[in-house]
């Protein structure tokens, strides 16, 4: 940060059965040091998607938001690993768990309010968790949310995954997507989504480019290209390391999400009651897609901007990053010199209102 460096140390600082909230804590006194400016950090917590891979896919996502913001991730536990007595996981605890995080986090910022960020699959949960926070007006709700390569609507600008959803009955995905967890695993007998067919289905979407990619691999290696190699490696790593997803959340989010776009028709129910996204009034929407997303396509994340139809125009920003694909919303140089920075300058200005009306009712 501003050329010096500022040692991280990774607490939790919440634990669910399905989920630990995870905290970069940077050492106060070197950031001292290293910050311009007297004001605390925005508080910001990324939620990453439980869609099969690990927290630390989106390594490079914490990496370019830590200099400027106080960082939360979601560390989602593979559901092989969660004991059957631990109970069940669906798309209403998810909003729960985000409600919950946004409440622990909120109480430590001087406004009460943090900021959210979604990578993908999550952004139906956050939005329904941003609704239900505003409807209850709790003080907790976020400042701000990003949705970022999100499943709004997945009928605008449908890709592969989104038609092979709508091509398959519901009960063909219970009936072929769902396995037993064997022993010795801690969650033997859970039923799931395992890692494994994730992974096929991720790498029989792209196939030609995974096997062009592993031939640069091998010519990098011939040519003593180590960094080239070392990226691949590094990338492979992570994308080849899946985790199991259990039956109800797997099995929900496929019929709400994707076959009967419950939350983008105004019909989603969270405990009996319907999600009212036009309940949110004053927290600010970020959208990011990316140009060539093959999973996300352009227009379905975008559409968050109808369903919070009572946000202010000037609460709210759409962006399209061009030249990248569904990985590079997040990650790589398009994120880090494009994104990020807008999307800091986004949450930096509604740090400041958040600040002011915190401030106003502590006066109270």
């Amino acid at each position: 940060m501003n050329g010096a460096d500022v040692p991280i140390e990774i607490e939790t600082v919440a634990e669910r059965a399905f989920c630990k909230l995870v905290r970069f804590k940077r050492d106060e006194a070197k950031l001292k040091k290293a910050k311009t400016g007297a004001a605390p950090d925005p508080k910001v917590l990324i939620i990453a998607p439980v869609s099969g891979h690990y927290a630390t896919l989106l390594r490079g996502t914490v990496e370019a938001m830590l200099p400027g913001h106080d960082v939360y991730i979601t560390d989602w536990i593979d559901a092989r690993d969660v004991q059957i007595s631990s109970g069940r996981f669906d798309l209403n605890d998810y909003i729960d768990y985000i409600v919950d995080f946004l409440q622990v986090i909120g109480a430590e910022c001087e406004s009460g309010r943090a900021h959210a960020m979604a990578v993908c699959q999550p952004g139906p949960a956050l939005l329904s968790a941003a609704a239900v926070m505003a409807e209850a007006e709790d003080p907790h709700r976020p400042a701000s949310f990003t949705l970022m390569g999100s499943p709004i609507d997945t009928r605008r600008s449908p890709t592969v995954p989104n038609k092979l959803s709508q091509e398959r009955s519901f009960d063909w995905f219970k009936n072929n997507m769902i396995y037993t967890v064997p022993a010795p695993y801690a969650g033997a007998l859970r039923r799931v989504y395992p890692g494994f067919l994730q992974l096929y289905s991720f790498l029989s979407m792209n196939s030609d480019r995974h096997l062009n990619a592993h031939y640069d691999y091998f010519q990098h290696l011939v040519e003593g290209d180590g960094d080239s190699a070392d990226k691949h490696r590094g990338f492979y790593d992570e994308y080849l390391s899946v985790m199991d997803m259990t039956e109800e959340f797997y099995l929900q989010t496929i019929r709400e999400v994707f076959q009967e776009h419950s939350l983008a028709d105004g019909k989603a129910m969270h405990h009996g009651e319907r999600i009212k996204p036009e309940a949110i009034t004053d927290i600010a929407l970020m959208t990011v897609e990316g140009e060539k997303d093959d999973i996300s396509g352009i227009g379905q994340t975008q559409a968050a901007h109808d369903l919070c139809a009572n946000i202010p125009e000037k609460m709210k920003i759409d962006y399209i990053q061009p030249g990248v694909g569904h990985y590079g919303v997040f990650n790589g140089s398009r994120w880090r010199s494009e994104i990020q920075p807008k999307l800091a300058e986004f949450i930096a200005s509604h740090e400041k209102t958040a600040a002011k009306t915190g401030a106003k009712l502590a006066a109270e």
